[in-house]
């Protein structure tokens, strides 16, 4: 089953966005750390594609959780929609050094603290990612094509409430930030 994950980001001062989720009876869901291990395809070029496969190391409560993740291509110019598959490992460095035995080759690793609340239904992440600075992300998942339009327009007018504006939307990754050569404050793209 396919599963698309409707994602609008943005660079934005926390503090500003937790008073406006306190207004809004936001519900806090979890605090953690994560690390995420990106890596190169021997058969393909992932930057070219769009692609991404991934290991996330994940910490909360100190308790850790392994994850793979593949994220197509995004499906549309308004969001950083895109088709994911994810399912949890038993052991992270098994994890690793399976992909690369079959010629995977790590790029680099993102680390980022995380807060999670939910909205109306949508997921509000505030993210602190090393090197890179601080994120609001609004999200959810949708199973059909034909919900992401509805799902995004709900991200869109969420993003208002709390402050932020859509045209200041990041359609990158954070690998792809971190990777980048320019200043922290450019939005391009």
């Amino acid at each position: 089953m396919d599963m698309y994950e409707v994602e609008l980001k943005v660079r934005a001062d926390h503090g500003r966005v937790r008073e406006r989720l306190e207004t809004l009876a936001a519900e806090h869901l979890a605090s953690l750390r994560q690390a995420d291990t990106y890596y190169d395809a021997p058969h393909r070029d992932f930057a070219a594609t769009d692609e991404a496969v991934r290991v996330r190391e994940e910490t909360r409560d100190g308790d850790s959780e392994t994850r793979i993740t593949y994220k197509g291509p995004k499906i549309e110019a308004e969001s950083k929609t895109r088709e994911e598959l994810e399912t949890t490992v038993g052991d992270g460095e098994t994890a690793r050094e399976l992909f690369e035995s079959l010629g995977f080759e790590p790029v680099a690793t993102v680390h980022k603290d995380r807060e999670h609340f939910t909205v109306s239904g949508l997921t509000v992440t505030l993210d602190t990612v090393e090197g890179v600075g601080e994120f609001v992300e609004i999200e959810t998942d949708v199973e059909t094509s034909d919900e992401v339009g509805p799902a995004r327009e709900a991200a869109v007018e969420l993003l208002a409430d709390l402050g932020l504006d859509r045209d200041d939307q990041l359609r990158i990754s954070y690998l792809e930030l971190l990777l980048r050569d320019d200043t922290p404050g450019d939005t391009q793209e």
